[in-house]
């Protein structure tokens, strides 16, 4: 008899040891991901520091996640030195060519005026043109580094697609009609997500190319269609088109097709106007033959992603 009380005693001895047991590495697993929610909580909210951690078997993993998160913090601090960097760089280059550039503007405007033999005057001409195109390039170039690197972000907000295509209107109709186009642009009470001032950038880059690349006589339309989620925007002309095999690198920064290679231009407009669809959730395609003209079409969001 008493042998059996020492047995069942010792089993509940056992299976009191094997609870206890259980319980604390319940508890001691349960501690640890509480210490890494906790460890990856601060790293989001950017307050993760470095503590000391026993290396137990069970502190392992807690340990790693450590070394991780310190080397990300580490990491995440070096981006912002190189990104505050190019902001200053940035800056500093808008700044110190602003002047010059513009003297050169004025000092050839000036010369135009004045009585000059016709090779001077084709000289000043030149000289005014490529002034442009240096201004034009310096200013893409800081609008698209400064996107690229966050230090302007678009503020896409639901609004009325009609002002951005009144914006159109008012900045190429003139330049349209001097070549001889005709500018089509579809009137809209639709709304659709976007900023207003970049998406006007962009899609003013897309017109401008059109009206440029289109041959006296030509149209260019613009149309607006509807879907459940986005907006298209297409620009539609009758210019020279564009080959396929072309088709992809349109968008590249500084690129030219060398069918346009002498007309005036920086290849940036379009590797542009991708940035800014981009940045609010959009994109931008084309539709092209060589010969029969080319259709960009721009997407929007209809409803915000936030």
């Amino acid at each position: 008899m008493i042998p059996i009380k020492i047995a069942v005693g010792a089993l509940l001895l056992v299976v009191l040891c094997c609870g206890m047991l259980l319980l604390w590495s319940r508890h001691r697993q349960r501690r640890l991901l509480l210490r890494l929610q906790q460890m990856l909580d601060e790293a989001i909210a950017g307050t993760f520091t470095e503590h000391s951690f026993d290396e137990t078997m069970l502190s392992a993993l807690e340990s790693r996640m450590a070394d991780y998160l310190s080397a990300s913090a580490t990491t995440a601090m070096q981006l912002q030195k190189e990104k505050d960097t190019i902001k200053e760089l940035i800056s500093d280059i808008s700044h110190q060519t602003k002047t010059p550039i513009a003297n050169i503007l004025l000092y050839g405007q000036l010369l135009q005026e004045q009585p000059l033999p016709a090779e001077s005057r084709q000289c000043v001409a030149a000289l005014q043109g490529q002034a442009d195109k240096l201004n034009f390039l310096i200013a893409s170039l800081v609008k698209l580094s400064r996107l690229e690197t966050g230090i302007l972000t678009v503020q896409p907000s639901l609004q009325s697609l009609q002002p951005l295509l009144q914006e159109i209107i008012q900045q190429y109709t003139a330049k349209a009609e001097a070549k001889g186009i005709c500018l089509i642009v579809q009137d809209t009470d639709e709304q659709a997500v976007f900023d207003l001032k970049w998406t006007t950038e962009a899609l003013g880059n897309v017109v401008d190319n059109a009206v440029k690349y289109t041959h006296p006589g030509g149209t260019v339309r613009i149309t607006v269609t509807m879907y459940e989620l986005f907006c298209r925007i297409d620009v539609a002309d009758t210019g020279i088109g564009i080959a396929e095999e072309e088709q992809a690198r349109i968008f590249s920064r500084f690129y030219r097709s060398p069918q346009v290679a002498q007309q005036d231009g920086v290849g940036i407009g379009l590797h542009l106007a991708r940035q800014i669809l981009s940045d609010q959730g959009g994109y931008i395609k084309v539709s092209s033959a060589p010969g029969k003209g080319s259709v960009f079409s721009l997407f929007l969001q209809r409803v915000s992603a936030a």
